[in-house]
């Protein structure tokens, strides 16, 4: 529970503690966002890690001049596009072994059967669909992985997914997140962009829970 609310803590005021790696890592910082989102994406044990609030951050001090927008754009495209295919992969080798255990030290099954359940909704569209809702983001390739997903179709949605998604959130702080009312109440406009995000699994659960 104290990770949680440190995790929290630290999401909503992304932007004193990004400003604080940047000018205490200079040019690692790239390195630390590339290795943040490819394990958001890439990790089913870390699906915890910043996602759509880090990307619009990133936009916003983007357009600062504290990263070339160029660089950064491209490394997390390549982040997001590598995680979710490092994590396919994870999920068809050993995915099979984890849906059959009932509890895990490292994650919750529920987790993957919600993916599941999106990805029979969905079909091969969940890949795409998945990146702009948290949790989902990270088990969708996971449970693509053990249902033996075409992988050239896999990689086609990967790719188109993880470049709309960093296109929308990077560019929408990079045009929006310095204007005076955003700028001035960023960690509120945070806090809009986590409920926005998981809005769609709260609305989910609502009917699920309704139809029992």
């Amino acid at each position: 529970m104290e990770i949680i609310k440190k995790l929290f803590f630290l999401l909503i005021h992304i932007d004193k503690y990004l400003d604080l790696i940047i000018r205490a890592c200079g040019l690692w910082t790239y390195l630390i966002l590339f290795l943040i989102l490819f394990c958001e994406t890439g990790l089913v044990i870390t699906p915890f890690l910043p996602g759509d609030s880090l990307l619009f951050a990133v936009g916003a001090f983007s357009a600062k001049g504290l990263f070339k927008i160029e660089w950064v754009y491209l490394l997390l495209i390549l982040a997001a596009f590598l995680g979710d295919t490092v994590n396919y992969w994870i999920g068809y080798v050993i995915g099979p072994k984890i849906f059959s255990q009932e509890k895990s030290r490292f994650f919750k099954k529920e987790h993957l059967e919600r993916a599941h359940k999106f990805y029979e909704k969905y079909g091969g569209k969940t890949i795409i669909l998945a990146r702009f809702i948290p949790i989902i983001r990270t088990f969708a390739p996971f449970v693509a992985g053990v249902g033996k997903m075409n992988y050239f179709k896999f990689l086609s949605y990967n790719f188109l997914g993880g470049l709309i998604w960093v296109t929308i959130f990077i560019f929408s702080g990079y045009f929006f997140g310095n204007m005076p009312m955003i700028k001035n109440n960023f960690s509120v406009v945070i806090l809009v962009i986590i409920f926005l995000s998981i809005l769609p699994a709260i609305i989910e659960i609502v009917r699920n829970r309704r139809k029992t």
